[in-house]
């Protein structure tokens, strides 16, 4: 379970109940690393603990993925469509 989330330009920070931290690069997941610092600070980390919510940027992302190092799984068709609605506003 998740207790605390720092983001910054290059890293996704997940402090963990047990003790233990994880650190991803954000260029992992391709919509944090286009949002900005701004767009990153929002977020939710789920009730139950195990995802974090970025409701600027559409994305979730759950512990275990993290744990297992799984990277993000959107198509690159489905990331130019985000890309192309950011920049039409």
């Amino acid at each position: 379970m998740m207790e605390n989330v720092a983001v910054t330009n290059d890293l996704l920070a997940v402090g963990l109940e047990n003790g233990r931290t994880i650190s991803i690069p954000i260029s992992w997941y391709p919509r944090l690393a286009h949002g900005t610092l701004e767009e990153r600070q929002n977020f939710q980390i789920s009730g139950t603990g195990y995802s974090i919510h970025w409701p600027d940027l559409d994305e979730d992302i759950g512990v275990e993925g993290l744990l297992t190092g799984k990277k993000s799984m959107e198509s690159r068709t489905s990331l130019e469509k985000w890309l192309k609605q950011r920049q039409q506003g």
